[in-house]
């Protein structure tokens, strides 16, 4: 597909830059020069009027798409009516609503109980003191590969990049880290025809239970039913089945992180749901409130057991936020988006498939309704990390008119807005195409 070219960044844009450099903490990793002026739905503009797709729906928050009139307006009427009112002291109805809301689409036979945050990372820092007070344990397991905030406790687990844990230890004692299921990557010998998935839950059986730490110590298995930063990565079919039974088996609470990949981002509600499976604790964020900063923990009522005043927020559950969530998820159930997000989701998946028939670095395809995964190789048998390759790739569409962002060692991800259209899916797909020719040409 043809496309104009652009001059990026233009002479606004780098103007902002220059600004933002000077002013705004180094630690801000930008992969490329947008600078957003305004969006609607999964098109954005930058400032100097260069018009984008979106791929990104900025790392799957905008779930309805950027600015949904509907959202909108449901923040406006809120603003009429009042900002703030901490839930932690006082009572409103929108924090109540939502609940009620959050309740109604759990992924468990228990009713559950919710606490509100600001953000993901905040709410894995309340799932993990309520795993603590709940068990009366200490220790937890994590997985190398996943991602789970940057605060202290977050970040004591996340471990899907060295730099987001250089200079800052020691970090929250008490972490032990195994293999993702990641069948493409497998890190333990697996025999032939075995479930991955198995290999890496007898290794926390037979080496982490049995030499590191007693199971009846552990306070909870923290876990992305699909991880997002360590490369959209699906686990094997056995793996969650076995480990509920594990939880189970050893009181364990197993904590699905559902901050990317929940809110119908899969098609479904949560994305634990694909693998038949119930969790003790949720975490969600991003996608919830359709790009406003709200954060949840929900939990089974039996779990959620501790008094008032142990745990609380200022601003979590902000009247803003909730009114915005609220909004979101009659989006999602008025519009059918569940249903549109698996079927956009798959006719990508068979785009991509046959994309990578023709393409020599596509070295995998994966992914469950609109959380999509692309793997890069230099060389598919031997799958050589192409890191470099990824990110120019990454490049080269912003410079065609897309955004994407990569993931992994070198992988792209694909999470746009859940109502994206055909037509835009159509016109991504093919800039992503473009630009994996160029880039495959320069190698």
């Amino acid at each position: 597909m043809a496309t104009v070219p652009m001059i990026l960044p233009g002479q606004l844009a780098q103007s902002w830059i220059k600004r933002d450099h000077a002013h705004l903490s180094p630690s801000y990793s930008r992969a490329y020069p947008f600078v957003m002026d305004r969006g609607a739905g999964s098109e954005v503009w930058d400032v100097d009027g260069n018009r984008f797709i979106d791929m990104n729906a900025g790392i799957a928050v905008t779930s309805t798409g950027h600015s949904h009139p509907d959202v909108v307006q449901a923040i406006k009427d809120q603003v009429d009516r009042f900002l703030h009112m901490s839930g932690t002291d006082f009572y409103f109805d929108k924090m109540v609503l939502l609940a009620e809301k959050l309740n109604d689409i759990r992924p468990t036979k228990e009713e559950v109980y919710t606490f509100f945050t600001n953000s993901g990372a905040e709410a894995v820092e309340v799932a993990i003191k309520l795993a603590r007070h709940h068990t009366g344990r200490q220790h937890f397991i994590g997985f190398l590969g996943g991602f789970h905030g940057r605060t202290m406790g977050a970040l004591s687990f996340t471990a899907s990049k060295a730099i987001y844990r250089k200079n800052f230890g020691p970090t929250m004692p008490g972490v032990l880290h195994i293999p993702y299921p990641n069948a493409y990557r497998p890190t333990l010998h697996s025999l032939p025809g075995e479930d991955y998935g198995d290999a890496v839950l007898d290794y926390l059986e037979h080496v982490i239970f049995a030499q590191m730490v007693s199971p009846n110590e552990v306070a909870g298995i923290l876990i992305e039913p699909i991880q997002g930063e360590g490369g959209y990565v699906l686990p094997t079919p056995n793996f969650f089945p076995r480990l509920r039974e594990l939880c189970t088996k050893h009181g364990i609470m197993l904590i699905a992180d559902e901050v990317q990949s929940g809110m119908g981002r899969t098609g479904k509600w949560w994305a634990i749901e694909n693998f038949g499976v119930e969790p003790d604790i949720i975490t969600s964020a991003k996608g919830i409130a359709s790009g406003m900063p709200l954060g949840a923990v929900i939990a089974r009522k039996s779990v959620m057991n501790w008094r008032p005043g142990q745990q609380g927020s200022t601003f979590g559950g902000n009247p803003l936020s909730c009114a915005a969530g609220l909004a979101t998820i009659d989006v999602i159930e008025r519009e059918g988006l569940l249903q549109h997000t698996l079927d956009v989701g798959d006719y990508a998946m068979d785009v991509l498939n046959e994309m990578m028939q023709r393409h020599p670095t596509i070295g995998d395809v994966r992914g469950k309704g609109l959380m999509i995964g692309v793997e890069f190789v230099l060389d598919k048998a031997k799958k050589t990390v192409a890191h470099d390759h990824a990110e120019n790739i990454v490049a080269k569409a912003f410079e065609k008119g897309a955004l994407f962002l990569s993931c992994g060692k070198s992988s792209i991800r694909m999470s746009p807005a859940l109502n994206i259209s055909r037509h835009l899916m159509d016109e991504a797909l093919a800039i992503f195409e473009d630009a994996i020719t160029e880039a495959e040409a320069e190698l």
